[in-house]
């Protein structure tokens, strides 16, 4: 029994040496290969859908032919690779490398739309995607960023094959900022610190009001002087609710 067992070990620990050394011989030949290959072996990963593998390819030959014929390609299929990968923080590092060292490249606007994708990814949340949990009132610093990047690429490159789908991108963002505002007014509401909250309110007119939450601001502005004894602005803010939104509770 005793030699079966010795035997048996001697056995796995071989197969593990093995692996091992595979593993080796695999990291040496991909460390002796040139720019073009590594790109090519990247690519497969790309398309197999393995983008972290890909990502840790191009990383490599990012490092190591930092002024090939193929760094810029290299660092635009990293920031794809990366963000597909999930890790937000190496593609934003990413993209601002390369569009402060490419300013002019005909592709930086690609990199400025990235970087508003990638805002908006980190201002996601998947358990609440999952469970459909509104969570309006969590911090939108992030959709504030991806609103900027958005906007940036619009103004300065129109024209992109990008723009299109950002300015959407920016409807639904300040529908994001407009609910978090809404969302911190009854926060204040609850509270009744009303000149907080008619301020919020405020706010959403003034900044948001291309969106759908200018309502519930209309209400909480109507609400909140009403408790503060402030009648003409309760009733101007009344006036202008009757006549975009008659069906209002507030209306009576």
């Amino acid at each position: 029994m005793k030699y079966w067992l010795v035997a048996a070990s001697s056995l796995a620990l071989l197969g593990l040496s093995g692996c091992s050394s595979s593993e080796d011989e695999q990291r040496e030949i991909i460390a002796n290969q040139g720019a073009n290959a590594l790109y090519q072996q990247a690519k497969r990963n790309m398309d197999t859908g393995n983008f972290s593998g890909a990502a840790q390819i191009l990383s490599s030959i990012d490092s190591r032919f930092p002024f090939g014929e193929l760094s810029h390609q290299v660092q635009l299929d990293l920031i794809y690779s990366y963000y597909k990968s999930g890790d937000t923080d190496q593609t934003l590092a990413t993209i601002d490398r390369f569009v402060r060292l490419n300013p002019n490249h005909s592709d930086v606007d690609y990199a400025m739309y990235m970087r508003g994708l990638t805002n908006m990814e980190r201002d996601s949340n998947l358990f609440q995607d999952l469970f459909n949990v509104d969570r309006a009132d969590r911090d939108p610093s992030n959709s504030r960023e991806a609103f900027e990047d958005f906007r940036k690429l619009v103004e300065k490159h129109p024209d992109s094959k990008y723009s299109g789908d950002a300015k959407k991108r920016m409807v639904s963002i300040k529908n994001r900022l407009a609910k978090y505002e809404i969302a911190v007014a009854r926060f204040y509401m609850r509270r009744e610190a009303w000149v907080a909250a008619a301020n919020r309110g405020r706010y959403v007119l003034e900044y948001y009001a291309d969106t759908t939450l200018t309502q519930p601001a209309l209400e909480i502005m109507v609400e909140s002087y009403d408790q503060m004894g402030l009648e003409e602005l309760r009733n101007n803010a009344l006036k202008t609710l009757k006549l975009n939104y008659p069906d209002s509770q507030y209306i009576r």
